[in-house]
């Protein structure tokens, strides 16, 4: 590995003592390698290595003694899963990459957020880097065992999803429900706001949006500040999401106007994330929703009347309620209602056909508690 800036500074911890005593106890170990010496205890090649590295988002560190024998071990197995036949090379680095983009968030927001509220100096004239090392050192073992059993969580329902999946092509391209809900007028509020409140309110969205995505059985794929961006199974389960959204956001004065746009249709996924024809609609859709609306593409208005959602319309509605009572069984329950809109040419993906989607009669799910 080569530095191009000279640095011998390792995942860019400095050479404060401090620093260095917080990064062992971290690590859980002295530096002791340098990476050429890693690859070479781990049997794998220089090339590997950095491709390894650079996958799990650390810089390269010239020729420094600044690895450890984690970092060994890290090396190994990946290098034992391809050997094993287990992981292609380019798999393996993907899961690297994976696995490193998604902690370094982690990290970011935890020495960011959490520990910098819980790292204030507790006496006058102390400094927070006093304080810093004893909180880390308390909370450490904590938090990695709460990671690991949220990590252990999460994958046994992904791998369930899989599993119920109707073949093997749905583990990488899957019919699903996608949708955004967009903060309307964050722009001009940025301009209105000061830093510190912007930030309070953009964190209540989130925590009001994951809270209630993961709730209703969707899956959060990511946060964008004034946006949200989640996926479900099943057109249903999305758009309940999706109203409940509109209708919590409503009651909080606090909070800006809400509209979502979801589409529904075949979804390429990639480490966590969401793409193709159907993610870009459910974009488009979003950016011309009405204010506090909710708006579809055809295919998810299709999806909701074949399962039973919502009616073709209030007539096809009248038409089942009386076929239903004329046999003496119980008429159709119908959860949504769905409104054509004008179609309209959207950029890169010629005309759709929207459709604005309600609670049927304006009334709250039956299921909600």
């Amino acid at each position: 590995m080569t530095d191009d800036s000279g640095s011998t500074d390792a995942q860019g911890v400095g050479e404060d003592p401090l620093a260095l005593r917080l990064e062992q106890l971290i690590l859980g170990a002295e530096r002791r390698y340098t990476p050429f010496q890693a690859a070479r205890s781990a049997g794998v090649t220089m090339e590997l290595a950095t491709r390894f590295w650079r996958a799990m988002g650390f810089a390269d560190v010239g020729q420094a003694k600044a690895l450890t024998e984690a970092d060994v071990l890290a090396l190994r197995r990946l290098a034992g899963l391809v050997e094993a036949g287990l992981l292609s090379e380019a798999m393996a680095v993907q899961v690297a990459r994976s696995t490193g983009q998604t902690t370094a968030r982690l990290a970011e927001w935890q020495i960011d957020s959490f520990l910098e509220g819980l790292t204030e100096p507790p006496e006058p004239g102390m400094t927070r880097t006093e304080v810093t090392y004893p909180i880390v050192e308390l909370l450490l073992p904590e938090l990695e065992e709460f990671l690991v059993y949220v990590w252990r969580r999460q994958l046994a329902a992904s791998a369930g999803r899989v599993v119920q999946g109707a073949d093997d092509e749905e583990m990488v391209d899957r019919r699903l429900a996608v949708a955004f809900a967009d903060l309307v007028g964050f722009t001009r509020l940025t301009r209105r706001m000061e830093e510190e409140e912007l930030g309070e309110l953009v964190e209540a969205f989130e925590t009001t949006a994951a809270d209630l995505v993961a709730a209703r059985g969707g899956r959060l794929i990511k946060t964008l500040g004034d946006e949200v961006l989640y996926a479900a199974d099943d057109a249903g389960t999305a758009a309940d999401i999706a109203m409940r959204l509109i209708e919590t956001m409503a009651n909080d004065e606090t909070m800006p106007e809400l509209r979502v746009g979801m589409a529904f249709g075949t979804v390429t996924t990639r480490m966590g994330d969401v793409f193709g024809t159907t993610v870009n609609l459910a974009s488009r859709l979003t950016s011309i929703a009405p204010r506090d609306a909710v708006l579809v593409d055809s295919a998810f208005a299709e999806e909701l009347i074949r399962t039973g959602d919502a009616p073709a319309s209030e007539a096809a509605a009248s038409e089942a309620v009386a076929a239903a009572e004329k046999e003496g069984e119980e008429p159709p329950v119908y959860r949504f209602a769905l409104q054509p809109m004008w179609q309209r040419p959207v950029r890169g993906l010629g005309v759709v056909e929207p459709w604005l989607l309600t609670r049927r009669n304006g009334a709250a799910d039956p299921s909600s508690s």
